[in-house]
């Protein structure tokens, strides 16, 4: 695949501020790509706590589920990303999702992906684990390591739900520690996100993906 140049240059501070200044906006884009029947207003409602109608309790502990998951990444900046952190988030972002005995645990079962026939395999957490090191201990930029790590871990589909909310945070941890600004998805690029995600699964070739994560979603100073 293509390899991505860093877009923006941030102390850490300047990132923090930045993610903190998004945060809302962040958390109802993530909703929104996960399908979540919210709104922008009934997400800053929900991180306001206040009350918000028309709104299932499992969307609103879903909402708040992903800030918990922003927080945990913001208070952990300096925390090895290995495989053991992707798993104390799952544990934080996919409570209303999976059984509590499956939370923060890789899955054992096959799984299928809505809209393609690509079928991931068990994951085997050694495997898992070389992939991560690889990947993040490569010569690439900081910004190509955080998407390329994001879609390694969609691709993977490492756990039995929430894969998506643990993909999109573990890259923002990997842009915010590095001062390379934050991503998230334009609630108008779902459909041809989506799409492309789709290619990407069934051929392993993400070069424009990458480019429309690059050109669309990041954003920094």
């Amino acid at each position: 695949m293509i390899r991505l140049d860093n877009k923006y240059n941030l102390t850490r501070e300047e990132n923090v501020f930045v993610a903190k200044k998004y945060l809302k906006d962040s958390v109802y884009r993530s909703a929104f790509l996960e399908g979540m029947a919210v709104t922008f207003p009934q997400t800053e409602a929900i991180l306001e706590n206040a009350v918000v109608s028309n709104v299932s309790a499992k969307d609103v502990a879903k909402v708040i589920e992903l800030r918990d998951g922003w927080e945990y990444i913001l208070n952990n900046l300096d925390a090895e990303l290995d495989l053991k952190f992707l798993e104390d988030l799952h544990e934080i972002i996919a409570r209303e999702d999976v059984p509590w005995d499956r939370l923060g645990k890789l899955r054992i079962e096959n799984v299928r992906i809505t809209g393609t026939n690509y079928l991931p395999p068990v994951p085997d957490a050694e495997e898992v684990s070389g992939w991560i090191k690889e990947i993040l201990g490569s010569d690439a930029s900081d910004t190509d390591k955080a998407v390329d790590l994001m879609l390694f871990l969609m691709r993977a589909q490492l756990f039995l739900d929430g894969n998506k909310r643990v993909a999109t945070l573990a890259c923002n941890k990997v842009l915010v520690a590095t001062g390379r600004g934050i991503f998230s998805l334009p609630p108008e690029l779902k459909e041809e996100f989506g799409r492309l995600l789709v290619g990407f699964y069934e051929t392993g070739e993400g070069d424009e993906l990458k480019e429309l994560i690059f050109n669309n979603c990041l954003t920094g100073l």
